[in-house]
């Protein structure tokens, strides 16, 4: 932007010390100073999320989603939050009749395990 962390600190009232902390990450950036910073360099706020990654919405934000041991072994927290299992699991609990209730967990359990393990890990969408 051809402008000094000098006067880019005054333009927003802070000090040359504290622009530096900002550029280095020793200090987070607030959303207000942010739309400071975006206003003293002429520039939308938009400009200063342009290479962030295109996932991130999906996933949840800037912080990556942990990977140990026990989550590789265990997809079961991923499949949790798919949009597929949330509309079986109210669609099972609307069942009134206990009997059939029970018939259907059966059924699903006895597919279930005829597919075996490998099955428990596929994410792809019903058609």
């Amino acid at each position: 932007m051809a402008l000094s962390q000098t006067t880019l600190a005054k333009s927003v009232g802070l000090t040359f010390q504290q622009i530096q902390k900002y550029e280095r990450g020793a200090n987070r950036v607030s959303a207000s100073m942010l739309w400071q910073f975006s206003q003293a360099l002429d520039v939308p706020i938009s400009y200063f999320f342009e290479d962030m990654p295109s996932d991130l919405g999906e996933r949840g934000g800037l912080v990556p989603e942990p990977v140990d041991a026990k989550s590789a072994r265990n997809p079961a927290p991923a499949l949790l939050r798919k949009r597929e299992t949330l509309e079986l699991m109210k669609a099972y609990t609307r069942i009134s009749n206990p009997r059939d209730r029970q018939r259907m967990y059966e059924i699903f359990k006895a597919l279930g395990d005829l597919e075996g393990p490998a099955a428990q890990t596929d994410t792809a969408e019903p058609e």
